[in-house]
């Protein structure tokens, strides 16, 4: 599927910071079906279980997969997590590169409705969330810097991806 545009990426984010040496580093892009879609990998670090990632950093993922799908519509504003519901569906592997989507389900002036998955790049599903955000001002989420965290727009020549 065809990349419309990339997301920024923020400073100190664990899933998308630049500056955090914690962090994924993940990537988003807005594709031409509205969804976004992240290739991450998971490193070892971030591991429960021998040779599988923390169930609590894969919802990590899914929920911010989720809520960046609502900026994939062009809007610009904060959104918080008012409920979220995983199944994990098969383990998730860390040093191994992974495809993530999120897509709206639901918009309304208030409130968004998103549904976030997490497959291998051979396409298996590894685990799924349905997501539901109520939609702040961004001045009552965080202090008016939120734009000073979100600087980097990293150039990958991405433009397509198998989703």
């Amino acid at each position: 599927m065809k990349v419309i545009d990339k997301q920024k990426n923020s400073k100190m984010c664990i899933l998308c910071g630049m500056d955090n040496p914690y962090s994924i580093k993940a990537p988003f892009y807005n594709m031409e079906d509205k969804s976004v879609c992240s290739i991450f990998e998971f490193p070892a670090e971030f591991q429960s279980y021998p040779e599988r990632v923390h169930g609590g950093l894969i919802t990590a993922m899914l929920d911010e997969l989720g809520g960046r799908a609502y900026w994939s519509y062009g809007e610009t504003g904060l959104a918080v997590t008012m409920s979220l519901e995983v199944k994990f569906r098969k383990p998730v592997p860390y040093n191994v590169k992974l495809k993530g989507i999120g897509k709206i389900v639901k918009n309304t002036s208030r409130f968004f409705e998103s549904e976030a998955y997490i497959y291998s790049m051979d396409n298996i599903l590894l685990a799924d969330a349905k997501i539901k955000y109520i939609k702040m001002e961004n001045k009552d989420i965080c202090s008016n810097a939120f734009n000073d965290e979100m600087p980097y727009m990293i150039n990958d020549d991405v433009n397509d991806i198998d989703i």
